[in-house]
């Protein structure tokens, strides 16, 4: 596993504001977990509006819960003032996700100047805490420098 340095010493305050400003994250109602550089833990509890009708979370909702997760492993090793917009991700759903709890997991797999590359896991949680992978995604996301 890489070891990666952040560039912003506030780097955790900075992903959370950015990330949680936006009108989509508001809506899934999900929380933060581990920030680490280059690592990025999305925790999201079940709600029916985010299900499909077998009470299973809606696919959209996995790989945005996966785009998020990555997105913010990437913006851990922004420079300050500097915010990131995915460009493009593929999702693969793996098992069905139906618990009390979804966590992504986002990491980097190589940083740039203006292209950073990352990767989330997406585990259902259970009432006992075991974890079953549901999903996994690749990431790349396009560093912007604010005005």
């Amino acid at each position: 596993m890489t070891t990666w340095e952040a560039k912003n010493p506030d780097f955790e305050q900075a992903v959370t504001a950015a990330v949680l400003s936006m009108p989509a994250a508001r809506h899934l109602g999900f929380g933060f977990g581990r920030l680490a550089p280059g690592e990025a833990e999305i925790v999201q509890p079940h709600r029916v509006e985010l299900t499909q009708h077998d009470g299973f979370f809606q696919g959209g909702v996995l790989g945005s819960l996966a785009d998020f997760a990555a997105g913010s492993a990437a913006g851990t090793l922004l420079q300050p003032g500097w915010v990131n917009m995915t460009i493009d991700y593929t999702v693969k759903i793996l098992a069905p996700a139906k618990g009390p709890t979804v966590v992504a997991r986002g990491r980097v797999i190589k940083p740039g100047a203006l292209i950073t590359i990352a990767a989330a896991e997406v585990f259902s949680i259970d009432d006992e805490d075991a974890e079953t992978l549901c999903a996994t995604a690749l990431v790349t996301m396009r560093n912007v420098k604010l005005f």
